[in-house]
């Protein structure tokens, strides 16, 4: 669960699928007697993390008693580490508030715990400390130099503050640990979250050739994200590497179906030049890719093209405005522009078709009405009549949402002033002892709500999962939905926005 965390909290910024994270309670699963005996056990051995760990598992480590136990251990083992780590570390992986001052007591007994300064890293996200979460991390680092984790999650860390020491750190753990996982898993979030393509394609490369896919993990994770770019920037290249993929036993099934996809994008590239359109359109139409895949995008405006060159410029031009009204990007408008003046439409009428798809397609929002964190008091939906409101379903320890934060301020930071407002509900009640200090710490504007278990969400249902996200226009309908923002797509949220509050034309 620990390391599940660590990754989820990366992931919500570089992996393109709907990134889902649950909140799991510790369960009692063991009787008076058993508990009895691993209690003994732990004090046989205070400093045997396992022995604390199969008495926590066999306990609720939220009720009254085993807290009282521990604080009885602490002070008849006052130099052991361990004791307040291993509760510590119980609360962190039940995502609990509690965590913190055990793991404080935890360095300060043993100031090169790199564990604990682990957890106390992993806590302050949850805090929204992330200042103080960089140094923690720092700590953990020093005190344990040859964990290949630590040193990939610290140059993680200088992403946004300092870039070019984020690519030296970046390459020092490939050059350090050419053997752990963890290298590759920082050529590949290094390749992912480059923002020029050419540089994208060098690291996705590298990864490659430093980190076999037959071995690493992240490696062969990375390839399916390098496929992806190549079908969209040299479809023949993502062939070959599909072909070399294929040869790998274990992916082979996999791989064997990407080539088929790149082989019918390239068939249909020939058969194109050739002016066989029909037979092309027939190639891209049995193209599947994963849904998560950007290329997805790229085929939108593939088949359009071909339609269009086929004579069926207004089957091309319905497609594109149906894409677009999913999610909008500029190079839609563009090419939407492009079909409309073929069929003589000048721009106001190309905006008013595709307002006018949006506008039979929006649904009115599933009322609510939810505890307003800072107030106290209830807020409704009905309370954004008139404005737009960007709604995000999240908890304090859901990774991928701490992920897409940054992204949302740095679009909706532009639209101070105007009739716009930002919601945030948080859907695990457990967690609102970090809710408000999350709020202050990180400095995020969105307005938290508490969610109600239970109640009826309708076209606002989440389903239980976090990040979930959803744009509510001045109106008070549901017009897009199902999106996530990260480095690569902030543009598309903002041009998503500015079409709610424009209300009338883009």
């Amino acid at each position: 669960m620990k390391r599940f965390i660590k990754i989820a909290m990366l992931c919500g910024m570089a992996i393109p699928s709907l990134a889902i994270a649950q909140h799991k309670k510790t369960e009692v699963v063991a009787s008076k007697s058993e508990i009895s005996k691993l209690a003994k056990a732990v004090e046989a051995a205070p400093d045997s993390l396992s022995f604390h760990n199969a008495y926590l598992k066999a306990v609720d480590v939220n009720n009254a008693s085993v807290v009282a136990q521990y604080d009885k251990w602490m002070k008849k083992f006052p130099k052991s580490a361990i004791v307040p780590y291993a509760i510590a570390e119980a609360y962190l992986n039940d995502e609990s508030p509690k965590a913190k001052p055990y793991l404080l007591k935890a360095v300060a007994i043993d100031p090169k715990f790199a564990e604990a300064w682990d957890g106390l890293w992993i806590d302050a996200q949850r805090w929204g400390d992330f200042k103080s979460g960089d140094e923690y991390l720092k700590k953990a680092a020093e005190s344990d130099p040859q964990n290949a984790a630590y040193a990939f999650y610290y140059s993680s860390s200088f992403e946004d503050k300092d870039p070019q020491m984020y690519h030296d750190l970046t390459m020092d753990v490939v050059k350090r640990f050419p053997e752990s996982d963890r290298g590759a898993q920082a050529l590949y979030w290094y390749a992912t979250r480059s923002k020029a393509i050419a540089d994208k394609l060098k690291y996705f490369e590298l990864l490659r050739k430093s980190y076999s896919p037959a071995k690493f993990n992240w490696s062969s994770s990375g390839m399916t994200s390098y496929f992806d770019l190549l079908l969209m920037e040299d479809a023949k290249k993502a062939l070959a590497l599909a072909e070399d993929m294929a040869k790998i036993e274990k992916h082979e099934k996999e791989w064997a179906n990407l080539k088929l996809q790149a082989q019918r994008v390239n068939d249909a590239g020939d058969l194109a030049k050739n002016n066989k359109l029909s037979e092309a359109m027939s190639q891209l139409d049995q193209v599947k890719v994963p849904r998560y895949f950007k290329f997805n995008k790229e085929l939108i405006f593939l088949k359009a093209e071909m339609e269009s060159s086929a004579g069926k410029t207004n089957t091309a031009y319905t497609s594109l405005i149906t894409s677009f009204a999913k999610q909008p990007n500029t190079k839609l408008i563009w090419a939407i522009m492009g079909m409309g003046a073929k069929l003589g439409k000048d721009p106001h009428q190309v905006d008013a078709d595709i307002m006018k798809y949006i506008n039979d397609n929006a649904k009115p929002a599933t009322p609510f009405s939810l505890k307003n964190y800072f107030t106290s008091s209830q807020t409704s939906l009905s309370d954004y009549k008139g404005k737009v409101v960007l709604l995000t379903y999240w908890f304090p320890g859901c990774g991928p949402c701490r992920g897409e934060f940054p992204h949302f301020e740095n679009v909706v930071s532009k639209f101070k002033g105007q009739d716009f407002d930002y919601v945030g509900i948080n859907i695990v009640s457990e967690q609102n002892d970090y809710v408000v200090p999350f709020m202050k710490g990180s400095g995020y504007s969105f307005t938290p709500l508490e969610d109600v278990k239970g109640r009826v969400k309708g076209n606002l249902d989440n389903r239980g999962a976090a990040p979930v996200n959803f744009l509510i226009d001045k109106q008070g309908r549901v017009v897009f939905s199902n999106f996530r923002t990260d480095g690569d797509n902030e543009d598309e949220l903002e041009l998503m926005i500015k079409m709610l509050l424009a209300d009338k034309k883009l």
